[in-house]
C-alpha cells in the first residue's frame, strides 16, 4: 500500500469525488477536505470499497481558521502530500451591478485565494521532496464572460499556467483542468438548472477525473477534457466575437431564471 496521499479540496461529491475514487482505486490514501455534512459517510464508503486510509478535515476554505489547518497537512513530511487536487467551488450567478457581494467575496475566497495559499504550501513542500503534482480545477468558463465565475477561474488558468513555469526542472508540475459542462448537483446546490444543451455534450465526473490525472500525469499544464468541449475552448479563445455571442446568451438565460426566483418568492 502507497504510503503517499492525496489532497482533494472540494473531495466529497462531483468531480472533486470523482478524483477521490480514482486516485483510489489506484491505491493511494486521501485527504478529503470539505465542508459537507456527509464527508464522513463518504469516507467510510472510500475505506470500504478501495481499502485506503482517508483523512477528513471538515471545514470552510473560505474561513481562515479552516484554510490553515489544510495548509498543516501540505506541509506534513511525515505522511506527505504528492497530489493536491485544489476542486471546491460553487455556483456564482450572481449579477455583477445588483448581486451579493457578500457571496462574491466568499466566491474570491473560496475559488481563488485558497487555490493560492494552497498550491504554494504544496509546491514547497513538494519541491524538497523533488516530485508532485498540483491540479486545480478551473473550467471552459475561464474563455467566456459569464460574470466572476468565469473571472475566477480565467484566473486560475493564468495563475496555473504561471505556476508551471516556475515549477520547471523541479520534479513538480501543475494543471489547469477545465471541464465543459458536467452532471453533478453543481447548479441544483446553486438553486439553478441544468443549462438546456444537448446530451450528447455533457461530461460525466469520471471522465473529468481520469482524463485530468492522465492530462497531470503528462505534464499538461493547461488541459480541457472531451474531444468536443476541447474544440469549443478553442473556438472561444481564438474568436472573441463569438465567446461574447455565447456569454451574451448564458447571461441572458441566467438573469430571467433569478428573475423568475424572485417572483416566486
Amino acid at each position: 500500500m502507497k504510503r503517499n496521499f492525496a489532497l482533494i479540496t472540494g473531495g466529497s461529491s462531483g468531480i472533486g469525488l470523482a478524483f477521490a475514487r480514482r486516485l483510489a482505486a489506484d491505491g493511494w490514501n486521501l485527504v478529503l477536505a470539505t465542508r459537507d455534512e456527509n464527508l464522513a459517510a463518504v469516507a467510510q464508503e472510500l475505506v470500504a470499497e478501495f481499502k485506503v486510509e482517508v483523512e477528513t478535515l471538515h471545514g470552510d476554505l473560505g474561513v481562515p481558521a479552516d484554510l490553515e489547518k489544510v495548509e498543516q497537512r501540505l506541509a506534513q513530511n511525515d505522511q506527505p502530500v504528492e497530489i493536491l487536487v485544489n476542486s471546491a467551488g460553487f455556483v456564482l450567478h450572481d449579477s455583477l451591478i445588483d448581486g451579493d457581494l457578500k457571496r462574491q467575496h466568499t466566491a474570491f475566497a473560496v475559488m481563488a485565494e485558497a487555490v493560492l495559499v494552497l498550491s504554494q504550501t504544496a509546491a514547497a513542500a513538494m519541491i524538497k521532496r523533488g516530485t508532485g503534482r498540483i491540479i486545480n480545477i478551473a473550467s471552459v468558463n475561464a474563455w467566456l464572460y459569464s460574470g466572476n465565475y468565469s473571472a475566477l477561474k480565467s484566473w486560475v488558468v493564468t495563475y496555473t499556467a504561471s505556476l508551471a513555469l516556475e515549477l520547471r526542472g523541479s520534479g513538480v508540475t501543475a494543471t489547469a483542468v477545465c471541464p465543459g459542462e458536467t452532471k453533478t448537483n453543481f447548479h441544483a446546490s446553486g438553486g439553478l438548472k441544468r443549462p438546456e444543451i444537448p446530451n450528447w455534450l455533457w461530461c460525466t465526473p469520471d471522465q473529468i477525473a481520469c482524463q485530468g490525472l492522465r492530462a497531470a500525469e503528462k505534464g499538461r499544464v493547461i488541459f480541457v477534457p472531451t474531444v468536443k468541449w476541447r474544440w469549443l475552448a478553442w473556438v472561444w479563445r481564438h474568436s472573441r466575437g463569438l465567446a461574447r455571442l455565447t456569454s451574451r446568451q448564458k447571461i441572458a438565460e441566467r438573469v430571467k431564471e433569478i428573475k423568475q426566483g424572485h417572483d416566486r418568492s
